[in-house]
């Protein structure tokens, strides 16, 4: 897919509510997804977030990951950029109930800065996230190589395959499909979840939000952990014959984890390479690793989600 070359210019230091307005004049459904990361604050470490309805009837994990990564990253100083970000999905969120997102500042030593981001609602955790921070540093380098797959621009988007499968879908679902997202998504490889047969457990996924977005590094990396949790424990019921429409599976992430290699824009395609390595006790285990399109790693994430069939 190219050489390793560096991906457009960021500016790490630009507060995404402060930026020029012409560049946030983008579609609704993402400027919604941008107001919400950006959170209100009301007090010291304490900030308040409301949800967005995708159409699922329930809070999407990637939004409650990336809500407490903006909030944990609001109480650290300039000149330090999260590189690792581990969370808990505890319970499941009321839809249309504020969360309101508790920071605990554990320790800022002299290159790191480590945070604890809890979310509650009615006063009850429903995500824990611990969250580590870095000032820039040169070191040693390696990466491993990018799949060689299609561009993206000679697939198909999600949207559209769906729109293939509508006579098969109930009708409530049918409308929930149609709604907008805040990102596209064209997957390498089509599967049928109404016909579902045993595949390997690889999926490979080209992502870009729907619009321009602000150069602020900050912004470009809460979005990649929001899209990172879409369509990711898929790959681990690939062996088995089953899919999230199979009668009486019950799928729910419990963990998720996202490193952060290198600089990147979440407006420009990346490719999302993912495996399950293992299924066992009703749990699958799914990795990932984003690359840009010169075919650098800017990403790593790993997730452990229920997945029990009834």
């Amino acid at each position: 897919m190219g050489e390793h070359g560096a991906p457009p210019a960021l500016n790490g230091d630009c507060a995404f509510r402060d930026c020029d307005p012409k560049l946030l004049r983008m579609q609704p459904i993402l400027q919604d997804l941008v107001d919400l990361l950006a959170l209100e604050r009301i007090d010291r470490d304490l900030f308040r977030g409301k949800s967005q309805d995708l159409g699922w009837g329930a809070i999407f994990g990637g939004q409650v990951f990336g809500q407490a990564l903006s909030a944990a990253a609001q109480t650290v100083g300039a000149g330090r950029s999260v590189h690792s970000a581990h969370g808990y999905f505890i319970r499941a969120g009321e839809l249309k109930a504020p969360i309101i997102y508790q920071v605990d500042r554990l320790r800022d030593g002299k290159s790191f800065s480590t945070r604890r981001a809890v979310g509650l609602q009615e006063g009850e955790a429903i995500f824990s996230l611990a969250a580590s921070f870095q000032i820039d540093e040169a070191g040693f380098e390696h990466q491993d190589a990018m799949p060689d797959v299609p561009a993206p621009e000679s697939l198909r988007s999600e949207s559209e395959l769906v729109l293939a499968f509508a006579e098969h879908l109930p009708e409530a679902i049918r409308e929930r499909a149609a709604m907008p997202r805040p990102v596209e998504i064209r997957p390498v490889e089509v599967r049928n979840p109404f016909a579902p047969t045993a595949q390997p457990p690889t999926r490979r996924y080209w992502y870009r939000m729907v619009d321009r977005l602000p150069d602020d590094a900050a912004l470009h990396r809460y979005l990649l952990a929001y899209v990172s949790d879409f369509s990711f424990l898929s790959a681990s019921l690939d062996p088995h014959g089953v899919s999230f429409m199979t009668w009486g599976m019950q799928i729910a992430s419990i963990d998720h984890a996202i490193w952060f290699h290198r600089p990147f824009r979440v407006d420009d395609w990346l490719l999302y390479d993912i495996e399950s390595p293992s299924a066992a006790g009703a749990r699958g285990i799914v990795r990932g690793r984003f690359f840009d399109r010169g075919g650098r790693l800017v990403a790593s994430t790993v997730q452990e989600g229920l997945i029990r069939k009834r």
